[in-house]
């Protein structure tokens, strides 16, 4: 039987608290003959010390830990040796609000801890568990010059940042310079897909929109329940625009962002030339829920050429059949570019079908939408 070329294997380190999850990470990690698990931690304070003597392609990293927390030690990862870090979440609100936070520090992704390997349901995420590791691990380079770069422009700007604007500011569309042209094309709706990398995606796109955006925007971001609601919570906070989770039979307004449910689809029915939301965990077959698809095929019916659909960093082609139909009924796609994705995964899977009308870093697809208003 040939055995796996061990100089090609990802090395990684799992850190957790528990005997029983480092031995089950590992376990499922191993699973795939690609990887390797190098070394398990007891605490934050071993698992830096094992990431920097070990230097391995991934860390898997559990946040509530004894001595040092997860996010602490993402703290230390991220600024002596900068590794690519896989959270691992509880499902609760604190859960969520940590994750959301390791994911502004410089974590690439999470693992709800219900879908780790102690849960029946192992068997339908572990293989697009491994598939994203593996995606990771290769674009690892890419991703941590891409935090350096973050890192970088935070120091440089840090002494001479405005203080935040209130919430209420409603004068001139933006006050970022506009760096597209005029576009003519009308819109009533706008429909954002995302996975994989899109919490801070949307954290750099959604408090770049104005507080007078005169549209409505959607979004169908895969993670768990309660996990969407403290998103929404925090880009409201960042944000001009009115950002919530969304509860069904509620209208969409301009100037609010509307975020899909964990757990749910989120779809739209046309009243005048309004949307009104509709939650649902129909339909059940989906791999995604909320499912991008779902949301894009729901927004081009309803709405036809007054939409414009947004496709974000993601894993696999989740969306490109719901953008496919937008455009068929003569909407606009904009795609996030390969440089700044954490997963060149969906935008990949659209642009390669010849379905984007725009291609932009996640820091001009804000100018890319505004052109139109």
């Amino acid at each position: 039987m040939p055995t796996a070329d061990t100089s090609a294997q990802i090395r990684v380190v799992v850190v957790d608290d528990s005997a029983f999850m480092r031995k089950a990470i590992s376990m499922m990690l191993e699973s795939d003959p690609a990887i390797k698990v190098i070394g398990t931690a007891r605490d934050g304070e071993e698992g830096v010390d094992k990431v920097r003597r070990l230097k391995p392609d991934l860390v898997t990293m559990d946040i509530e830990m004894p001595r040092m927390d997860g996010l602490a030690a993402l703290r230390e990862i991220m600024t002596k040796c900068p590794t690519p870090v896989m959270m691992i979440s509880s499902i609760t609100t604190e859960g969520a609000e940590a994750t959301l936070e390791a994911l502004e520090l410089g974590a690439v992704d999470f693992i709800p801890k219900q879908s780790s390997y102690v849960s029946l349901d192992i068997v339908k995420i572990r293989d697009g568990l491994l598939l994203k590791i593996k995606d990771i691990v290769k674009r690892k380079h890419r991703l941590m010059a891409q935090f350096r770069s973050r890192q970088f422009s935070r120091l440089a700007t840090r002494t001479v940042e405005a203080p935040p604007k209130p919430r209420d500011y409603t004068h001139v569309s933006t006050d970022r310079p506009r760096v597209v042209g005029k576009r003519f094309h009308h819109f009533d709706i706008v429909a954002i897909g995302s996975s994989t990398g899109g919490p801070p995606a949307l954290q750099k796109l959604i408090p770049a929109l104005p507080a007078n955006l005169p549209v409505g925007i959607v979004i169908a971001q895969h993670m768990p329940p309660m996990f969407t609601r403290s998103l929404a919570d925090r880009l409201n906070n960042l944000s001009r625009v009115t950002v919530r989770e969304a509860v069904d039979n509620e209208m969409l307004e301009p100037g609010t962002v509307l975020i899909a449910p964990g757990g749910q689809h989120l779809t739209v029915r046309k009243r005048g030339t309004k949307a009104v939301i509709h939650i649902s965990e129909e339909p059940k077959e989906t791999l995604y829920h909320p499912c991008v698809d779902v949301l894009f095929n729901s927004v081009a019916d309803a709405f036809g050429k007054a939409s414009l659909g947004i496709m974000l960093t993601g894993m696999g082609s989740n969306g490109v059949i719901g953008a496919k139909n937008l455009k068929s009924k003569g909407g606009v796609v904009i795609a996030q570019n390969e440089e700044s994705c954490v997963v060149y995964g969906m935008p990949r899977a659209v642009i390669e079908a010849q379905l984007a009308d725009h291609v932009a870093a996640i820091d001009r697809i804000a100018d890319e939408l505004l052109a139109y208003f």
